[in-house]
């Protein structure tokens, strides 16, 4: 797996059950994954002659993230290394202009947007479509990063000087939520997708997963064959995370991610089959496992870093007496807006997991 942060550690937890052996090419043996017992290899994720020795030592390359340059993925494919997914696919995570003009190619719903490379192009745009603008660097960017609310034209002016590639301009649309929604797919096809996820963002992170989404059941249809037909759609092998706006207008698809997710997290304890042991049953080509709930509601609340610079771990031992609570801590650096952890909790209803989950995370943040 490139890459050794905790997407990497929970699917080296996933593996030791397996059987597994995972490696993680990261530039330094401090990282989440290699702490859980993940072999160590030395790299950088844009360094090609890195991926190419990574690739002789292993069967399947896998990604924890989307760093690796796409020019660089498909430069090595055309050499007849094997990445999953492939480098074309990966694409579709790692280029948000790309996506959008090919996810609208192929039928699906995406909102108006514009590949804007000058400042006019941008004020014609919001004259069209009205202020707000949201304005998106097509490159990089995770957790409100490299987003930016627009209120006008000029405000792009010095974010454009500092971009290459242009800014992807979209509406601000109104929510009605946001939902995501995990398949996981083979090389020959086979597909399985977990219940549809609604996300609830604060500050431009996502702070909480609640399952099932509170839509209608219709919409949740919806959304899982959204998730169905684009994995299949874009040939990916793996995981893919489908992020949706729910609007008075229908579903939007945002983001995709094709890697295990923030919002799959919550399929630790509330899945037949997480998306950890999932991923790599995908990648592996081996028979994939029963996306089914466990419980009737399941609400995963992320532990992030206190303002104050504390370390959630200190409070460790009073969050464990929160009976139900799971707490999966990553074993990161503290620093204050982190993502340090999350919680999950199973329960008949979403109030009743909400309030197991809520408590054990007020205590680890130093709430309560």
């Amino acid at each position: 797996m490139v890459g050794g942060g905790q997407l990497a550690r929970m699917t080296q937890q996933a593996a030791v059950d397996l059987d597994v052996g995972l490696s993680v090419l990261a530039p330094s043996p401090e990282e989440p994954a290699v702490d859980a017992g993940a072999r160590f290899v030395e790299g950088a994720a844009d360094d090609p002659e890195a991926l190419r020795r990574f690739a002789d030592q292993n069967d399947v390359v896998t990604f924890d993230h989307e760093g690796v340059p796409p020019e660089v993925l498909a430069g090595l494919e055309e050499e007849g290394l094997r990445f999953a997914p492939p480098a074309q696919a990966k694409l579709f995570a790692q280029d948000k202009a790309v996506a959008r003009q090919r996810l609208c190619e192929k039928g699906f719903p995406v909102p108006p947007n514009l590949l804007a490379g000058s400042v006019e192009q941008v004020a014609g745009f919001g004259s069209e479509h009205g202020w707000p603008v949201i304005a998106k660097a097509p490159r990089g960017g995770y957790d409100g990063r490299g987003v930016w609310e627009l209120a006008s034209a000029e405000e792009a002016a010095p974010i454009l000087e500092g971009l290459d590639g242009g800014l992807l301009l979209e509406p601000k649309l109104e929510l009605v939520r946001e939902l995501a929604v995990i398949t996981a797919r083979r090389r020959g096809g086979e597909t399985a997708t977990w219940p549809v996820v609604e996300t609830v963002q604060r500050d431009a992170m996502c702070r909480e997963l609640i399952v099932p989404a509170r839509s209608d059941p219709e919409v949740l249809e919806e959304a899982a064959a959204l998730g169905r037909s684009i994995a299949e759609a874009i040939g990916a092998v793996g995981l893919v995370a489908v992020e949706l706006f729910e609007t008075p207008d229908g579903l939007f698809v945002n983001e995709l991610a094709l890697r295990p997710h923030n919002s799959g997290h919550f399929s630790i304890e509330g899945s037949d089959t997480s998306q950890f042991e999932q991923h790599l049953r995908a990648v592996l080509d081996w028979p994939l496992g029963s996306t089914a709930p466990t419980a009737p509601a399941v609400v995963t609340v992320n532990v992030v870093g206190p303002d104050d610079g504390s370390d959630p771990r200190d409070r460790l031992e009073e969050a464990l007496g929160v009976e139900r609570a799971h707490i999966h801590l990553y074993g990161k650096e503290a620093r204050p807006g982190r993502k340090l952890g999350h919680v999950t909790a199973l329960a008949d209803t979403v109030d009743e997991a909400q309030g197991i989950a809520m408590e054990a995370v007020s205590i680890l943040e130093g709430g309560a």
